[in-house]
């Protein structure tokens, strides 16, 4: 019961506990939250559609992450608490889960649902060792690259610089040193998640690749369609839009012309 839910966290950047009869008081005031130009609830398309790109990339930069997810119920689909970030008291509409889903919340559950299923089928979101940041043998490259949108590997500098707030994580599943029940090396696909916090949209340089492969975008948080995809070639820029997050799968030609 501590803290906004998602739906929350989108929209109000002040706690609102006045139903709980302490003056506001009780909650923490550090929330880390945007309302996107409108305090609560508001029918404006571009404050909705905001709202509902920010909520995809917080879901997505959750279950994209190693470890074990924790996704409080009903952030789903768009639960809100009216801005109370201490509903313990409330066992009224204020914390009761609506099951009436609406077509937009639909939405935001396909893409859950979706985010999840990659998940499930891709180990390189759920190893079971820490990355190391070391070459990989026969590989030719790192467990994990961080990068910049001119395509380069971020140094400690650019790190600690505030104002970066666009940046890649390359994910290689060629070797992930773990062993299946029958002590078969698991491997998996490439993966590159391009995230922009930013205000305004970034060229992003995709890192090249061997003659036969190509970049598919499976996930755009900017995007309707669930089952929309783009092919890119390696070196060319993609126009991330702003706050937005991207995800892409490294992929062979071959396999594009078989149907995959």
């Amino acid at each position: 019961h501590d803290g906004f839910t998602l739906q929350d966290l989108v929209s109000y950047n002040s706690k609102h506990n006045e139903a709980n009869g302490e003056d506001n008081r009780d909650g923490t005031d550090n929330n880390r939250s945007w309302n996107c130009g409108v305090e609560g609830p508001s029918e404006t398309p571009e404050i909705k559609s905001l709202r509902a790109r920010q909520k995809k990339n917080v879901l997505a930069t959750l279950l994209l992450s190693q470890g074990v997810p924790m996704l409080l119920a009903g952030d789903a689909v768009g639960h809100t608490q009216v801005g109370n970030n201490n509903a313990y008291c409330q066992d009224n509409e204020i914390s009761w889960l609506n099951w009436d889903i609406q077509d937009h919340d639909r939405k935001l559950l396909g893409f859950v649902q979706r985010i999840i299923k990659l998940r499930k089928e891709h180990p390189v979101f759920r190893r079971r060792s820490f990355f190391q940041g070391r070459r990989i043998q026969g590989a030719g490259v790192k467990d994990i690259l961080w990068l910049t949108p001119d395509g380069r590997e971020m140094t400690d500098d650019e790190w600690n610089q505030s104002s970066a707030r666009c940046l890649g994580i390359f994910f290689t599943g060629e070797s992930l040193g773990e062993s299946g029940p029958r002590g078969e090396p698991i491997t998996d696909d490439n993966f590159l998640l391009l995230i922009n916090a930013n205000h305004e949209d970034v060229a992003f340089a995709l890192p090249a690749l061997k003659a036969e492969e190509t970049w598919r975008t499976v996930v755009d948080t900017t995007w309707d369609d669930l089952t929309q995809r783009c092919m890119h070639e390696g070196g060319t820029l993609y126009q991330l839009k702003a706050r937005s997050l991207a995800l892409f799968i490294e992929h062979k030609v071959n396999e594009r012309r078989n149907g995959s």
